[in-house]
């Protein structure tokens, strides 16, 4: 069976690397806000620019990203994976291609095909649903990592997770691990995981965005100015995740050490937990990763 065995990884583990200085050629086939956010991430990363080519079907898009200036910059952007390969391959130490796929799932299938023929050394997927057994059977002995990025890779601040195929050596891994590295965290997973890796990262910042809907509204509703009640929410929201990453407590920790006995802070999770809002969180999660399992067999 095509992709990685259950047992290839035990639990996850960060493979994040630094991408500055990498130079080997790469073709994005796809434009879009994700596509873009990796080709920004890997110029800030020290990757070459006259060394990426974003392929991008839509000429609106290609204006777009025109516009925010990349060619002007050195990156090819053009309509097809052929334009891409013929832009990169004209410089004489090229080197093997690599490729992202960041296209919709439907239109996946062709891309792989286009990519194949190109000669494509390495695919990295970050095609939503689309499996590794998918993937490996369309680009066939083409190395094949499949990621989940989530939304945040737009301001450099993803939490990724990868997964590797049968045929990905770990310089493989590396390489894609590199390409994720330049947009945030990335840790690698067996792709049996990547469905609750959706649930919980993937469309885990929706939630935090209705829980800071939530207490924007609810400041404007005891008396706040709305913009003050934003400006402070998004500081809440900013400092609580900063707390967590630096001090390395438990979030059940830091929330104990808030709530005093009898307190303002006790009041406000009485009624949150009257509410069953951490099990609404919770179903939120597993009905995104139940959904996620249905697009996969989908695909």
């Amino acid at each position: 069976m095509a992709g990685v065995p259950d047992d290839a990884a035990s639990g996850p583990s960060d493979v994040s690397t630094p991408v500055s200085g990498w130079s080997e050629p790469l073709i994005v086939a796809g434009g879009g806000r994700m596509g873009e956010a990796l080709v920004k991430g890997l110029l800030a990363g020290g990757w070459k620019p006259e060394r990426i080519a974003v392929a991008e079907v839509s000429q609106q898009r290609r204006r777009e990203l025109e516009q925010a200036g990349y060619p002007a910059r050195g990156v090819l952007v053009v309509p097809g994976v052929g334009e891409a390969v013929d832009g990169l391959i004209s410089q004489s130490d090229a080197g093997p291609l690599g490729a992202v796929l960041a296209v919709k799932p439907h239109d996946a299938a062709l891309v792989c095909a286009e990519l194949k023929e190109a000669g494509v050394r390495r695919v990295l997927s970050i095609a939503a649903g689309v499996t590794l057994g998918a993937l490996e059977g369309w680009l066939e002995s083409v190395a094949v990592i499949r990621s989940m990025p989530n939304t945040a890779a737009t301001v450099g601040a993803a939490a990724s997770a990868l997964c590797r195929g049968l045929s990905a050596a770990p310089d493989d891994v590396a390489w894609a691990a590199g390409l994720l590295g330049a947009v945030g965290t990335v840790i690698e997973v067996p792709e049996k995981s990547l469905d609750a890796v959706t649930g919980l990262s993937g469309s885990g910042p929706a939630y935090v965005f209705l829980v800071v809907e939530a207490l924007i509204d609810a400041g404007v509703h005891v008396g706040l100015p709305r913009d003050v009640a934003k400006t402070l929410a998004v500081a809440t929201l900013a400092g609580s995740a900063k707390l967590l990453e630096v001090t390395g407590e438990e979030a059940s920790v830091l929330r104990a050490n808030v709530t005093s006995p009898g307190g303002t802070t006790a009041a406000g999770l009485r009624q949150l937990e009257r509410a069953a809002v951490r099990a609404a969180v919770l179903d939120a999660v597993v009905a995104s990763a139940e959904r996620a399992g249905e697009l996969g067999r989908q695909s």
